[in-house]
């Protein structure tokens, strides 16, 4: 006898059968002929910023060597959500990813989040961003030790610089703060060029940051640098003691940029992403750019680079805890 519903389910069976087995089969074409199309790469940060300048330099020599056009769209806001977001609801085809800071491991501490943490999957770190203890001129300071022994006498006086809440210089100067013990004040600003004039004039009286802005100063014997929040010493200022060297033994604070994209991105265009960047990363040209820029290129797997996101997590929550930082 005629069965007209067994003929119905038999006949969505072979379909979804046939969908799924074209489905696999684009997933693998995609990986084999990427990229077949323009890469757009969204940086949550201004134009010439940190993550953006490190991000440029690298996109340029890969647009080269995949031959294929890759576009920067800058989307500022929310210390990076706002970036982060527009690359987590994107279509997960290989052809969106978002470049992001240090910063991403603090705001799920800090932001009721615009997405879940799962959304976005890591494909790579580009490159650390050691940060430097700038000071005021003015302070009767000479090295780290000195600046704890003027906090502790002069408990309040002390203030400190950072780009915003929850960057990572504001978590580099809370931690210094807690573990000096030492009472200071947090200054938020926008950016490293407004922290430099109020640095100079004395409003400020210290600011962990990224050498290209103040080092400058520092030559022009300006400012006054204490140390780098980095494990090993600075290769182009190899004077410049770490603060591990300066009394803080295990202080490793530096900055990183890296690029994740959104979950379902096939794994193989991942790997092969990380794979090209990661040759990238070993030219010379382009590790003499980051150099000057203030930036060590630092390559990874992405296993690699989520365990990373995962530490820095877990060591920013903590210090948002201990301290009790919030947004409100």
């Amino acid at each position: 006898m005629f069965k007209p519903i067994s003929l119905l389910r038999g006949l969505a069976r072979v379909l979804a059968l046939a969908a799924t087995a074209i489905s696999l089969q684009v997933c693998a074409q995609s990986a084999e002929t990427w990229p077949s199309r323009p890469i757009r790469i969204i940086v949550p940060y201004t134009p010439g910023g940190s993550t953006d300048v490190a991000t440029r330099i690298v996109m340029d020599k890969l647009s080269q060597r995949l031959k294929q056009s890759i576009i920067i769209e800058n989307k500022p806001g929310a210390n990076g959500n706002v970036g982060a977001t527009l690359a987590a609801r994107a279509e997960p085809d290989g052809y969106t990813f978002v470049s992001v800071l240090a910063a991403y491991s603090v705001n799920p501490h800090l932001y009721k989040m615009p997405f879940p943490p799962e959304a976005l999957v890591p494909v790579t770190k580009m490159a650390a961003l050691p940060l430097f203890l700038f000071i005021n001129k003015s302070l009767p300071v000479k090295n780290v030790q000195d600046l704890v022994a003027y906090g502790r006498d002069n408990p309040g006086k002390l203030n400190y610089a950072s780009s915003g809440t929850g960057s990572s210089a504001h978590m580099t100067g809370t931690n210094f703060s807690l573990l000096a013990q030492i009472q200071t004040q947090h200054v938020p600003y926008k950016g490293s060029v407004p922290i430099l004039a109020d640095l100079l004039s004395g409003e400020l009286s210290f600011c962990f940051d990224t050498m290209v802005v103040f080092m400058p100063q520092v030559k022009d014997d300006k400012l006054r640098v204490l140390a780098v929040t980095s494990a090993k010493r600075w290769p182009s200022e190899p004077n410049i003691p770490t603060m591990s060297e300066s009394g803080f033994p295990g202080f490793d604070m530096g900055s990183w940029t890296g690029l994740m994209a959104p979950k379902g991105t096939p794994a193989d265009i991942i790997d092969k992403m990380a794979k090209e960047v990661g040759i990238v990363l070993g030219d010379p040209e382009v590790q003499e750019k980051y150099l000057k820029a203030g930036f060590i290129a630092d390559p990874s797997t992405p296993a690699e680079f989520g365990a990373l996101i995962e530490k820095d997590g877990a060591m920013y929550g903590n210090i948002i805890k201990t301290a009790k930082i919030s947004v409100n």
